[in-house]
């Protein structure tokens, strides 16, 4: 009977801590709200997109898209990605032969990463915000807050990112792709020539927290 009770207090003190950590999870949740701002500041800009098994938010310009899935289990090479256009690097030196060959795709360049194989179930309509709630309520370690810019983001693996501004009303960068310009440059890319692209360095934090610059390649947009 001892072992019941001391067994049903731990069940209840995880609960209670659950439910804690998802109340005060303000990077999560508030991520929804701005994402959601993003979403209808640009009505035009989003698409379903059956090859990838999701849905496409694409830049001002159409030279990039930031992708999620609907649904893990699809068997996509991707479940969140960028899918920019290769023209820029290839005219700054890029060497096609020397990325990995799965990232290109005619004359489209992919990064990104798998979220898992889970078959996604829906309370609603599966619509573009609740796709992507999904990664805040089941992948949210891939949910990032960048600080120096006031950004939300979504981590896409290697120093990839698609970021938004919490409030589009304050921020000049609303929508930003990013790239980690690395795997180019060793690829034969000048950094400094790829047109649309921003190479600079980035303020952001190390795994411990700590201050750190990072060279990014950027693609700002301002929607609002």
């Amino acid at each position: 009977m001892k072992k019941k009770i001391v067994l049903a207090g731990t069940v209840l003190l995880f609960l209670v801590v659950l439910a804690g950590c998802q109340q005060t999870d303000v990077v999560g949740n508030t991520s929804i709200a701005s994402f959601d701002a993003v979403l209808k500041a640009v009505p035009n800009q989003i698409a379903e997109d059956e090859i990838n098994g999701g849905w496409a938010l694409s830049a001002p310009d159409g030279t990039a898209r930031f992708i999620w899935s609907k649904d893990y289990s699809s068997g996509t090479p991707h479940d969140v990605m960028l899918e920019v256009d290769a023209k820029p690097f290839i005219e700054a030196g890029l060497d096609l032969t020397k990325l990995p060959e799965e990232m290109v795709i005619d004359d489209k360049i992919m990064v990104g990463t798998m979220l898992g194989d889970e078959k996604l179930t829906y309370s609603g309509e599966v619509t573009p915000l609740a796709s992507y709630q999904q990664i805040v309520n089941l992948k949210r370690d891939h949910i990032k807050y960048h600080t120096a810019l006031d950004h939300y983001g979504v981590d896409l693996g290697d120093g990839n990112m698609f970021e938004w501004a919490k409030d589009l009303n304050t921020n000049d960068k609303d929508i930003v792709f990013v790239l980690n310009p690395q795997i180019f440059i060793d690829a034969g890319v000048d950094p400094e020539k790829v047109e649309g692209w921003v190479f600079a360095k980035v303020s952001t934090e190390d795994e411990d927290n700590k201050p750190i610059e990072v060279d990014k390649f950027l693609k700002p947009f301002s929607i609002k």
